[in-house]
């Protein structure tokens, strides 16, 4: 899903988007950790988490000072973010990474549009979350190329060996 926050001509407007969006974040993520096998996986995503959480806390005071009304809850595409990583869990842990990379790289795009639209008093807040945004996009690209290669090493020792001379 290609997201739309960030293109708001009202600044207010864009910072409930963002943190509506902190919000469908917080659910993805909790939907991975409740579906991921591998426990150093569950472990990164709780940080990254723990992150989105942050967001929010940092993010009401700007939105209230501006006379936004901060949101209490995920937007109305939560279902979006969260369902792609349940139905990924069909599939397993890869699948799941590769649900959450979708779901970073429109938070990554959200944040860095909002980054350059913000007033004066948001930019160190929205800094710090794009480049917390940035580190979790990198980390699940990273993880994801592991897995590729694991595979490809696994799929050269079962592939036949040509016959010696």
């Amino acid at each position: 899903m290609a997201t739309r926050i960030g293109t708001e001509a009202d600044t207010v407007k864009m910072l409930e988007h963002l943190m509506s969006l902190d919000y469908d974040a917080i659910d993805a993520y909790q939907a991975a950790i409740e579906r991921l096998e591998d426990d150093d996986y569950v472990a990164v995503m709780m940080r990254f988490k723990a992150d989105h959480e942050r967001h929010l806390i940092e993010l009401r005071p700007i939105v209230t000072r501006l006379g936004g009304t901060p949101p209490d809850g995920p937007g109305p595409k939560s279902f979006l973010a969260s369902g792609k990583v349940k139905l990924a869990n069909l599939l397993g842990d890869e699948a799941i990474l590769r649900a959450m990379r979708t779901n970073e790289s429109d938070t990554n795009t959200a944040y860095e549009r909002a980054f350059a639209k913000a007033p004066p008093d948001a930019r160190e807040v929205l800094r710090h979350g794009l480049e917390d945004e940035r580190r979790h996009l990198e980390w699940i690209v990273g993880t994801l190329a592991g897995i590729e290669n694991q595979r490809r090493r696994r799929g050269r020792r079962n592939e036949p060996r040509p016959p010696q001379p």
